[in-house]
């Protein structure tokens, strides 16, 4: 496998690039967590993160590409290989469809669908990240997902560009192809829309950011929710006795509440620790780690296990740690 410097030499070769040696990942992710990437790659035109896509294939070092790391882990030992980040925020209408690379933010693609009167996308108002973040994710909140209104999304899967349908993305709750294929890089989102008031919109999208900017503040370093909510159909019955009817939601319990019910609301390890109001809420609240972090995360996990025999699921993902897969 050819050397970092090898890598380094190829990728310098490509205009519009910008690299950085040992990059510290904590920079790059809203935990604030994470040791440094051999090479950190970011470009903003697509043609050149097509050529650095393409070049890290070729050299077949470990590559990874992420968007905005609002929902990272990033180990404290960093990422040995390349960390690639697509930075194109161009969004275009196209009557109701909009087109969005992959780098710009979920909340200016919210913002110029209301101004423009396309309804869809307003109950993400607030979510952190990028569109290509949440449609690998397929991000969602109040009942909506972003994957009821992207139309085709457009990949490089390590040999050429190609699109995918809606159908072919393969979305499910918190879920998409994409989780399952590392390798590949999302370039550009297109969402189909319907016709809606622009003041409406508007303000359902800004009472929607209050309530998310409540719970999460901005200077908060979180993920959000750390679980995905449970499927209501799919919990055993002893499990669903023990939950009361009112706390479901859209088919959905959420594991806040048996986060709550197994006393996770104010654990802690080290500087990361869970929010005495929510208990699927984890942040870092001075000098917390990535070691902290999944301490953490585990015994949450534990308590929940042992309280009601329930495996919860990360909505985060890894990076720099042995499952982290990539190019």
């Amino acid at each position: 496998m050819p050397g970092i410097q090898e890598t380094l030499t190829r990728l310098a070769e490509i205009p519009n690039v910008h690299i950085s040696a040992g990059q510290p990942l904590a920079a790059h992710t809203r935990f604030g967590v994470g040791g440094p990437a051999d090479l950190f790659v970011q470009a903003s035109r697509m043609e050149a993160f097509l050529s650095a896509l393409a070049a890290v294939h070729s050299s077949e070092r470990p590559g990874i590409v992420i968007g905005s790391g609002s929902n990272l882990i990033v180990s404290d030992k960093g990422y040995r290989g390349v960390v690639l980040r697509f930075t194109g925020d161009k969004i275009e209408a196209r009557s109701q469809r909009l087109l969005a690379e992959a780098g710009a933010e979920l909340q200016a693609l919210v913002d110029r669908a209301s101004s423009l009167g396309l309804a869809g996308l307003e109950t993400l108002a607030g979510i952190p990240g990028t569109v290509g973040g949440a449609v690998y994710g397929n991000a969602g909140a109040y009942g909506r997902s972003i994957s009821e209104v992207v139309s085709e999304v457009y990949l490089f899967d390590g040999s050429m560009v190609r699109a995918l349908h809606q159908a072919e993305c393969e979305f499910a709750y918190r879920d998409s192809i994409f989780k399952r294929h590392k390798d590949w890089a999302i370039l550009t989102a297109e969402v189909d829309l319907e016709p809606g008031d622009p003041e409406d919109l508007r303000r359902r999208s800004e009472e929607i950011l209050a309530l998310r900017i409540q719970k999460y503040p901005p200077e908060m370093r979180c993920a959000g929710s750390i679980f995905k909510n449970l499927l209501w159909r799919a919990l055993p019955p002893e499990v669903r006795a023990q939950a009361p009817a009112e706390v479901v939601r859209e088919g959905k319990a959420p594991a806040a509440w048996f986060l709550e019910h197994a006393d996770c609301k104010g654990l802690a390890r080290g500087d990361m620790r869970v929010a005495d109001y929510h208990a699927n809420l984890v942040y870092n609240a001075g000098a917390g780690t990535a070691r902290d972090l999944c301490a953490l995360i585990a015994e949450m996990k534990r308590r929940v296990r042992e309280r009601f025999g329930l495996e919860l699921e990360e909505e985060v993902q890894y990076l720099g740690f042995e499952e982290s897969g990539g190019l």
